[in-house]
């Protein structure tokens, strides 16, 4: 395999790989690109078709960061506000009608928990690197995920999910319920008595 297929198939990879680097980079430079380039302009479009992100109909408001661009899906009218990460050294899934808040990071990088493993070590040829793996996150349709929040490798987020401010998602969020916290976790389900329809108060 490839390093960009071990990464892919969360297997540890080297992230100095020639391959991976290029693409690295070309996505790091398009994002700094797209960051200084107000709303408005018709360039952030093209910026977003070469960082290779799937999806059509999706709106981020900047600034971004992509670790590679070309591993994330984004669903139509999905929208990220303002300093959006995503590190999707793994594949990125995120459904249609998802709302982010600000400052929300999306990170699929793992590391070895022991330091004999984790830290950097020279290659035969002089080279820098790491040994890192990656595992995949999935946020589903019509999520909201507050600001502040930090989604880690191999999240799953149900659809229909709010994700309370500030919260760290680390596993499994079932479909239709509010989770929040450090680790996240459900608060109750989201029913019929959350619409606002039942809550003139809101309206008046």
């Amino acid at each position: 395999m490839t390093e960009k297929e071990r990464m892919l198939k969360g297997k540890i990879y080297d992230p100095s790989d020639e391959e991976l680097t290029t693409i690295r980079l070309k996505a790091h430079r398009l994002c700094k690109e797209y960051n200084g380039l107000l709303e408005t302009d018709e360039r952030r479009d093209e910026i977003i078709k070469e960082l290779g992100i799937k999806g059509e109909f999706f709106s981020l408001l900047g600034p971004i960061q992509f670790d590679y661009g070309c591993f994330t899906t984004i669903g139509k009218n999905s929208f990220a506000n303002f300093n959006f990460t995503c590190l999707d050294c793994a594949p990125v899934t995120i459904g249609d009608n998802v709302f982010i808040g600000p400052n929300v990071s999306i990170l699929t990088p793992m590391h070895p928990l022991r330091f004999e493993d984790r830290n950097l070590y020279a290659k035969p040829d002089g080279t820098i690197t790491d040994r890192e793996y990656s595992k995949p996150i999935v946020i589903g349709d019509n999520c909201w995920i507050a600001g502040n929040v930090t989604i880690c490798g191999g999240a799953v987020i149900g659809e229909g999910c709010v994700i309370g401010a500030g919260s760290v998602v680390t596993g499994y969020i079932p479909p239709n319920t509010i989770a929040a916290g450090v680790p996240c976790k459900v608060i109750r389900e989201i029913t019929d008595a959350d619409l606002l329809s039942n809550h003139p108060e809101l309206e008046n």
